[in-house]
Parts: structure tokens; C-alpha cells; sequence
């Protein structure tokens, strides 16, 4: 039988995130509630959890101290969403990344929540003063920003609106180190967070890389996988410059004037169409092809390499 429950937790939404956040939660040994607006769709993801579930715990990458079973016993569905809400110390919403959306679906929540759970929100990057403006609750309201896919990449922006207490920030960090995730505190909101300002400032340049025809996409792509990215999933851009020299300082000072120069020729912020679109999908498509069984297959590899790059990275000593 499961160890008695830290607590409840609902989740909003019942789609890919959702599912994976309850998986997270359960691995922690809370009670969750999956909630969605249509029995079908509940029926699904909880179907897709105990299939996950099993197969990850085959293959020993379960998280959590509980077995699948114990696991799969804490996670249930609900319909309504004043149930669902009752006893929650958390709430995880999951739905559609449609601004309305969700602003309906924090009004509904602001009016039937009590002064002690936490309200939080899985956008990628709608800003939380236009999620929770106006809300009652707006203290305990903020952004916990996952990576795609959560069970097997850990980072989570924590993102406060601007009236948010500092208390919720600390409380949600704590959650989250307790699930096993590695949450990040961004001061203040700006457009795209920090991982996706990241990660658009790569991918604009990888474009322009391309389109000025200083290498093939298959060959960008080997840049970061087989360059940049291997050494960027154990240590950051920050650390690496303080490595590759004697310490930040040196860094700056050697490298400095190399970086500001190759920095000005960077060009014009790319318009992702046109003839570079249709070279980068050719490539792309070499690789793997759209139909959805080639691309089921290869996110299956890609979670498999993460699966396997996160179980060694717990395994290596922190410090």
C-alpha cells in the first residue's frame, strides 16, 4: 500500500504536461487529482499514466520511492472542478497556452480557492502580470515553467508576478525540490523567461548560420550535440567560461574583445521562412520523416537519451 499521502495536489489539464506533473507529484508521495472537463480525456491520460508508469518502472527510471502501483493509487480524475480544489495545498494549471484560457480558468479558480494554496500556472511564456491581473489571490499566484518532457528534464522557472508573496515563491521551491525537480528563481517577469530567451538567441543564430550558407543543418545540429551540448548538460554557459580559462576573470580578459567583435556581426533577428525553411524541413525530414509514426519513434529515442543522461547525472557527485 502507498505511504500516507504529503498532501493534495490537482492538476488542471490532463494533456501531456498535466500527465507528466502528475506523475512528478505522485513520485513524491502526493495525493493528486487530475481534473478536466471531460470524462474521455480523463479516462486517457490516466490509461497513458499507468502505461508510462509501468513501462518506466520495468526499465528502472521510475521516480519516487513508491512502486508504480503505490504510485498509480495516488493519482485519480475529477470532473468538478470545486472538488478537485478542496484540501489542495497546490494547484498545477495545464490547459491550452491560450491567454483567455487561462485567465478564465484563474477567475474561476480565484473565486472558489482558499487563502493558503498556491496557484500556479505551466505557461512557456505568458507573463504573469496579464495571467493573474486582477485576481483576489493574486499573493499566491506564479508561473512554474516546465521543460518538455518534465519527467525526465528537471528544470522548473519559478516566475512571481509583481505582487506575488514571497512566501509562495519559497513554498513552490521547496515542492518542487521535494519532487525531485530543480527549480530556478527569476527575479522578475520578462518576456520568455530565461530558458527560452536561451534558447531563442541559439536558434536565431543557427538560422543565420544557415541562410548565409556557413554550414548545413545537419551539421548545425552536430555543433550543439556533439560540441556545445555535451558539455552544457552538466555545467552552464557561466561555469564553462570560468573553466576555460583561470577563472571568470582571465576569461574576460583574454576573450573579451574576440567575443564583442564576433558579436556585432551578428545579423538581423531572422524571419523563419522563405527558401532557408524550406532547406532547414528538407533536412530535417531526411533525419526524420513528419509522418507521425516517425516522429513518435524519434521522441521516443529523445526521451530514452534523456532518461539515460538524467539517471547518470544523478549519479554524478554534485560538486
Amino acid at each position: 500500500m502507498a505511504s500516507p499521502a504529503a498532501g493534495v495536489v490537482v492538476i488542471v489539464g490532463s494533456g501531456l504536461i498535466g500527465r507528466s506533473w502528475a506523475m512528478l507529484f505522485a513520485s513524491g508521495g502526493f495525493r493528486v487529482k487530475l481534473y478536466d472537463i471531460e470524462q474521455q480525456q480523463v479516462t486517457n491520460a490516466l490509461e497513458n499514466i499507468r502505461k508510462e508508469m509501468t513501462f518506466l518502472e520495468q526499465s528502472g527510471s521510475l521516480k519516487g520511492s513508491l512502486g508504480a502501483q503505490d504510485q498509480l493509487s495516488l493519482i485519480s480524475g475529477c470532473l468538478n472542478i470545486q472538488e478537485a480544489v478542496e484540501g489542495a495545498l497546490h494547484i498545477q494549471e495545464c490547459v491550452p497556452e491560450n491567454l483567455e484560457l487561462k485567465k478564465k480558468i484563474f477567475a474561476q479558480l480565484d473565486q472558489i480557492i482558499d487563502d493558503q494554496v498556491v496557484l500556479s500556472s505551466s505557461t512557456s511564456c505568458l507573463l504573469p502580470s496579464q495571467l493573474f491581473a486582477g485576481l483576489a489571490h493574486v499573493q499566491q499566484c506564479l508561473v512554474a515553467h516546465p521543460v518538455n518532457p518534465p519527467y525526465y528534464v528537471p528544470l522548473v522557472e519559478l516566475v512571481p508576478h509583481p505582487e506575488t508573496a514571497p512566501a509562495t515563491v519559497d513554498r513552490t521551491h521547496a515542492l518542487m525540490r521535494k519532487i525531485g525537480q530543480s527549480p530556478v528563481r527569476v527575479l522578475k517577469e520578462m518576456d520568455g523567461f530565461v530558458l527560452n530567451r536561451l534558447q531563442y538567441a541559439v536558434i536565431s543564430e543557427a538560422w543565420r548560420l544557415v541562410e548565409e550558407g556557413i554550414v548545413s543543418p545537419s551539421d548545425l545540429d552536430l555543433v550543439m550535440s556533439d560540441g556545445l551540448g555535451m558539455r552544457y548538460a552538466f555545467i552552464g554557459p557561466l561555469e564553462t567560461m570560468h573553466l576555460n580559462a583561470e577563472g571568470m576573470l582571465s576569461y574576460c580578459d583574454r576573450y573579451s574583445e574576440g567575443m564583442k567583435r564576433v558579436l556585432k556581426t551578428f545579423g538581423p533577428i531572422p524571419e523563419f521562412s522563405g527558401a532557408t525553411v524550406e532547406k532547414v524541413n528538407q533536412a530535417m525530414c531526411l533525419k526524420v520523416p513528419v509522418d507521425p509514426e516517425h516522429l513518435a519513434a524519434r521522441r521516443r529515442w529523445r526521451d530514452e537519451c534523456l532518461q539515460r543522461l538524467a539517471k547518470l547525472k544523478r549519479q554524478m557527485p554534485s560538486q
